[in-house]
């Protein structure tokens, strides 16, 4: 976790980061498991390590996967998200990667029938699911 590096290579103990931050000790353990945090605290940890917000944004930002609303989705989002707590950067990457293996497997292998309609269906997939999450903000 990002803050957990920054903390470290500044040497300083929890403690100290929570004093310089003017935040609980508490809430740098939350943070530092990876547990969501108000855009007060990221300000406050941004402050002091020197770093500009959007990084930690990023970063620190995660499914809670253990509250209510996550527990009240359907079980195949929470199957297709399974092992993920953050929105992956390279997300993207992977859905084009599937279109573009959907297509050269149109050209190239024979059993194409079955291939190309296999990618494009995960891509789709992987898709909505990014969508359906960003539309209502779990990371």
């Amino acid at each position: 976790m990002i803050v957990r590096t920054l903390r470290e290579k500044h040497h300083w103990s929890q403690e100290q980061l929570a004093q310089l931050s003017g935040l609980s000790l508490r809430t740098i353990q939350r943070v530092e498991a990876g547990n969501k945090a108000s855009l007060e605290t990221l300000k406050a940890l941004a402050s002091v390590l020197e770093i500009d917000i959007s990084t930690l944004t990023e970063e620190v930002t995660v499914i809670d996967k253990d509250a209510d609303y996550w527990k009240a989705e359907p079980i195949y989002i929470r199957w297709l998200l399974w092992g993920v707590n953050k929105r992956p950067k390279e997300m993207a990457y992977i859905e084009y990667l599937l279109v573009a293996v959907g297509i050269v497997s149109w050209f190239v292998f024979e059993e194409r029938h079955l291939v190309t309609p296999l990618a494009l269906l995960f891509a789709y997939i992987s898709a909505k699911v990014v969508a359906y999450m960003d539309s209502k903000g779990y990371w």
